[in-house]
């Protein structure tokens, strides 16, 4: 029967060109029974392959043979760590005959792997773009992602709570258990499991993003409690309020003059041309449309009861992406914005896969995106590698977390 289903979510396909930028025009939906299925089968690079850069630029591997790298940080002396992880357990999580499809689906794109529940350390201590030094830097972590250095407090966010560990400059090891700030949504089904956690420019608040619990609310919205949101939380006190919802998943987030940013995979099963993944500046206070409506005011019918008050409020993103690019990794420069998309599994054809730098001007996202990173898919539609977080390194390199080829990359442009 899984097989049957699946087969029958192969029919639909695109039929207008990915929609990017500032005003995308949005199709009507294509809802059906089974969502489209298209999935890159995780293969891992072959022997002397790797990305293409774009035209000028040029990639090496910073480190190989890591465990499923998802999330790159840039410490100040310029050492690097890496969250290797992947979904804690989720018991409640793909119950159902859907669920048990898209479980199918998820372990051969690579993503059902065991947890390393581990932060890695790399260092490049001679300046010649490759890592000579890895060591454990903090282990027995439950589904890390997000991480950012306050002074000297570095704060990670596991998957269901914010923790606080000691850091010495220049150290190689954190052995002390951490101390837990707050509490973050998780459970049983955490849908969404992975949280983004970034400081404010004196680091007295946090921003922490967690995802929904589901595609658009099916299981109820007493399960989406305090989820599809980014928390603000007081570094000292531990306390927390909503600052902003309606995000699906705001994987990305980062800071540039001012502005909090966030990079955001909206919802599926809208067919392969719905809806735009998006990057947007965040609101205090502001909400996003999540679960009623998307990029705006476009309802989404399967959503009930309806809330048209909360529709009419629903702020438009900045910048849309791209329909099922999975954009997660998030850099912001003066100049623009970098974005890690791992790339679809609902798309025909596929999307994403590639880092693209979306150019800024006057504060705001200007023009096309302009690819970077490519060749994550081989010919043949199997997955060599599968972008995720990225960073800007001490010397103005941009690395890639590649959780499918387990390598991060350096690209140089």
């Amino acid at each position: 029967m899984l097989l049957v289903l699946a087969l029958a979510a192969c029919s639909e396909k695109a039929t207008i060109p990915l929609q990017t930028g500032a005003d995308p025009t949005l199709p009507q939906p294509a809802e059906r029974l089974i969502p489209t299925v298209k999935i890159a089968p995780a293969k891992g690079w072959p022997e002397g392959k790797m990305p293409t850069a774009a035209a000028g630029g040029t990639v090496t591997p910073f480190a190989a043979g890591l465990e499923h790298p998802r999330f790159v940080y840039v410490l100040p002396n310029g050492d690097v760590l890496v969250a290797e992880t992947a979904a804690p357990k989720r018991p409640d999580e793909g119950k159902t005959l859907k669920g048990r499809v898209m479980g199918v689906a998820m372990k051969k794109a690579g993503s059902a792997v065991p947890s390393a529940n581990r932060i890695t350390l790399l260092r490049d201590a001679d300046g010649d773009g490759i890592a000579e030094l890895r060591l454990p830097f903090i282990e027995g972590l439950n589904s890390p992602f997000g991480m950012t250095l306050v002074g000297n407090d570095l704060y990670v966010a596991d998957t269901d709570a914010v923790v606080r560990f000691r850091y010495t400059p220049g150290a190689t090891r954190i052995g002390t258990p951490g101390e837990k700030v707050t509490d973050l949504p998780a459970g049983t089904r955490n849908h969404h499991w992975t949280k983004t956690v970034v400081a404010n420019a004196d680091g007295s608040r946090l921003y922490a993003s967690v995802g929904s619990n589901s595609n658009v609310a099916e299981n109820g919205m007493a399960a989406e409690e305090g989820r599809a949101a980014i928390w603000e939380i007081d570094t000292k006190s531990g306390e927390k309020r909503l600052y902003a919802t309606g995000l699906r998943n705001a994987v990305g987030l980062a800071w540039e003059e001012g502005h909090l940013w966030a990079a955001v995979n909206e919802r599926d099963e809208l067919g392969s041309d719905l809806v735009p993944d998006y990057l947007t500046s965040v609101t205090d206070g502001g909400f996003y449309g999540w679960p009623y409506s998307y990029y705006g005011a476009n309802v989404d019918k399967r959503v009930q009861p309806q809330r048209p008050e909360l529709v009419g409020k629903a702020i438009k993103p900045d910048y849309a992406l791209g329909s099922h690019v999975a954009a997660l990794g998030l850099a912001m420069t003066r100049e623009g914005a970098y974005v890690g998309q791992h790339g679809s599994w609902n798309r025909r054809p596929p999307s994403g896969y590639n880092v693209v730098f979306i150019p800024f001007r006057d504060g705001k996202p200007s023009g096309a995106p302009v690819e970077v990173l490519n060749g994550f898919l081989s010919p043949d539609g199997e997955a060599w590698g599968r972008p995720v977080g990225v960073a800007v390194d001490a010397k103005g390199g941009l690395l890639v977390a590649d959780d499918v080829g387990n390598t991060v990359w350096r690209l140089r442009r």
